[in-house]
């Protein structure tokens, strides 16, 4: 009967390892970033993250067939960015290392005694041979040199990282360095506070000119094609404070101005009211020049992020993506004839790439959910993709169909749900969306614990699969392993986040206004409690950050529903957080809105918190200080609350380290297994 016994005990474990896969094999997929492509020539170069190792990838035509090309082998937290391909496509400049914090300080959650810096590096693809060019970010290439930002300054050295000198001299701080069509000159944002420039820097002759100068803060310059006009995007500056609603300001501009006089004239001034607060997108820059003299802007005029399209000599600006949808990623193709973009249409929880060029075109569709479009020099399409069981790949549009350039295929997927579309109601009557993921193997009268996710931000979107943060991706693997677990869980898009138009995410009485988000997270767990194949004892939460405030919201709040949390770097005070973005904010100055801030925050409701949570935090966080964990865990001692506590020396608010991202996440499956199981 031995062997009958192993073959049983075999197909057995075999049957469980199905149902569950791995918590370090659900987060061993190598994440793509950075999607960059040759202007001149077919080729393509990303960053791939396998377990914390960085490493940058290309592909050329014909084929695309994908090729590693550095050799980096350690978990150091030290990030790959800011790729360009040189003219001829031999070469790659990028950037080693992450930006320092307030106090100057480099990412270094490895606690290396000797310590990173931000360096720019170039990378010859025939031979694979590095060179470090020197501490510096945000190259660009000139002319046969190097222009990049060091010391708050524009400075300039060779290829070879020889001669490195300081462009020019000048008050505040220089950024958005971009060069004119012939290389003779740059365009840059120079910073003073409360008021910027566009300055003009003639290369050969020295000479510095600043468009049209005002008190106003003006940004994101582009070139004409013909080198002889700059357009750039003017805003009013308004004493700043955050996570409250804005729904109007003084209305935005963009000015055209002629590069050799400086002299400008206002093409475009918002409406006011409804979309006059200028809506930023993910690109390189917020205004593109299109081939045809037509220049292209996001506008929230009718409510949601659009793109609209102006003759450069002014004119009435015309609606390019109509609808009720929101426009992310967009870039521009080499040759200025066309803009590809990413956006939910018709599709609200996931996002598709579309073109435009005299006409919008849909160049992808499905279960997927696609971002980062980019086309190279011989006018070739690719995009980052994943799915609902898929995590994210590198992918060629071909007419209609996307071909992987990379590929998971030992993934796990078939372990994994394909979550489902919620959609619910406060009880103010706002709707709003979740992605519910149930576990495969719950029986058919049995119940489950669930947990519910919220993430950060709060100006994020989770969708039906696989984020196109980093962070969110860790996320949603977690998700999926707790479903694997026998868990149900229930992600949820509370009011404050973006994909739902500007109502939605400028909600009135959100965060620090008065923490009207709270709302959907009650609406969430009544869902939850609906259900009959859920145990409405074994009801717990969890997220990060934005998702961490709102779990000790929930804990503080209504420990008699959600029975444990896990509370990720989370917001404590609002006063603190406040402060910790704008050093000038002194409550004192202002203690009607400070007293709603510190009642919208969990410390007002602290007497209340009687469930169990586990505390994450690393202590170099430069968006939520590791104070409010610091003084959090106290009051929860004072009122003897059980509490369990990780923290990571060194390790900032995205966790830079694979390994942490995996000590997290056993720590939180293993709390809720002993708590809520």
């Amino acid at each position: 009967m031995r062997p009958l016994l192993l073959i049983i005990s075999f197909f057995i474990g075999s049957a469980l390892f199905a149902q569950e896969a791995s918590l370090k094999t659900l987060l061993s997929y190598s994440f793509p970033t950075e999607l960059t492509a040759s202007k001149n020539h077919g080729a393509i170069a990303w960053v791939e993250n396998k377990e914390g190792v960085r490493n940058i990838h290309y592909a050329i035509a014909p084929d695309y067939r994908q090729k590693k090309l550095t050799n980096y082998t350690e978990d150091d937290g030290q990030a790959i960015s800011s790729l360009q391909f040189t003219d001829d496509a031999t070469s790659i400049i990028f950037v080693r290392g992450g930006a320092p914090n307030r106090s100057g300080e480099f990412p270094n959650p490895t606690s290396n005694p000797g310590g990173y810096q931000r360096e720019i590096h170039s990378l010859n693809i025939i031979s694979g041979e590095i060179k470090n060019l020197g501490v510096g970010s945000a190259p660009v290439l000139v002319d046969e040199r190097i222009i990049y930002l060091n010391k708050g300054g524009a400075w300039t050295m060779t290829l070879e990282g020889e001669d490195a000198t300081s462009l020019f001299k000048i008050r505040g701080s220089v950024s958005n360095i971009t060069p004119s069509p012939d290389q003779s000159k740059i365009a840059f944002v120079n910073g003073r506070g409360d008021h910027s420039f566009i300055g003009i820097f003639e290369l050969e002759s020295k000479k510095l000119t600043f468009l049209s100068r005002s008190i106003d803060l003006d940004s994101d310059p582009v070139w004409s094609p013909d080198g002889t006009k700059v357009a750039f995007l003017r805003q009013v500056y308004e004493k700043p404070l955050l996570f409250i609603p804005k729904r109007e300001a003084l209305p935005f501009s963009v000015l055209v101005a002629d590069s050799e006089t400086g002299k400008s004239t206002i093409i475009f001034t918002a409406d006011k009211g409804k979309g006059s607060a200028f809506r930023f997108i993910s690109a390189k820059n917020q205004l593109f020049w299109m081939a045809d003299n037509t220049l292209v802007f996001p506008w929230e005029k009718e409510g949601w992020t659009h793109l609209y399209s102006i003759p450069s000599n002014g004119g009435e600006a015309t609606l390019l993506t109509p609808g009720d949808l929101e426009v992310q990623y967009v870039s521009q193709s080499p040759d200025g004839t066309q803009l590809l973009f990413n956006s939910n249409q018709n599709d609200i929880d996931r996002q598709h790439i579309w073109s435009y060029s005299n006409k919008l075109s849909q160049l992808t569709s499905g279960k997927g959910i696609e971002w980062l479009p980019a086309m190279d020099g011989m006018g070739n399409a690719f995009c980052l993709g994943s799915t609902g069981i898929h995590p994210a790949d590198v992918k060629k549009m071909e007419k209609g169909n996307l071909v992987p350039i990379t590929t998971e295929d030992a993934y796990p997927k078939d372990q994994l749900v394909a979550p489902e579309q919620v959609i619910m109601t406060a009880s103010d009557g706002i709707q709003f969306h979740g992605q519910l993921f149930m576990p495969k193997q719950l029986g058919e009268n049995e119940k489950a614990p669930a947990v519910l996710f919220f993430h950060g931000g709060s100006r994020r979107q989770m969708m039906l699969g696989f984020h196109h943060r980093g962070y969110y991706h860790y996320m949603y693997a977690l998700n999926q392993y707790l479903a694997s677990k026998g868990y149900a869980v229930l992600s949820v898009n509370y009011r404050s986040g973006i994909g739902y138009g500007m109502e939605f995410r400028e909600a009135l009485d959100y965060g620090a206004g008065g923490a009207s988000e709270y709302k959907d997270v009650l609406a969430a767990a009544k869902y939850l409690q609906s259900q009959s194949n859920i145990d409405v004892d074994r009801i717990g939460l969890w997220g990060g950050s934005y998702g961490g405030y709102l779990t000790a919201m929930g804990l503080s709040r209504n420990s008699d529903i959600f029975k444990a949390g896990v509370d990720i770097h989370g917001v404590y005070d609002w006063n603190a957080i406040i402060k910790g973005f704008i050093p000038s904010y002194n409550k004192l100055e202002m203690p009607g809105f400070a007293k709603l801030a510190y009642n919208s925050s969990p410390v007002a409701s602290m007497q209340g918190w009687k469930s169990p949570v586990l505390l994450i935090h690393g202590d170099d966080d430069r968006n939520v200080p590791f104070n409010e964990t610091v003084v959090k865990a106290k009051k929860l001692r004072e009122l003897g609350v059980y509490f369990e506590q990780l923290v990571f020396p060194d390790e900032v608010h995205g966790f830079l380290l694979h390994k942490n991202w995996l000590s997290a996440f056993e720590a939180t499956s293993s709390f809720f297994d002993r708590k809520l199981k």
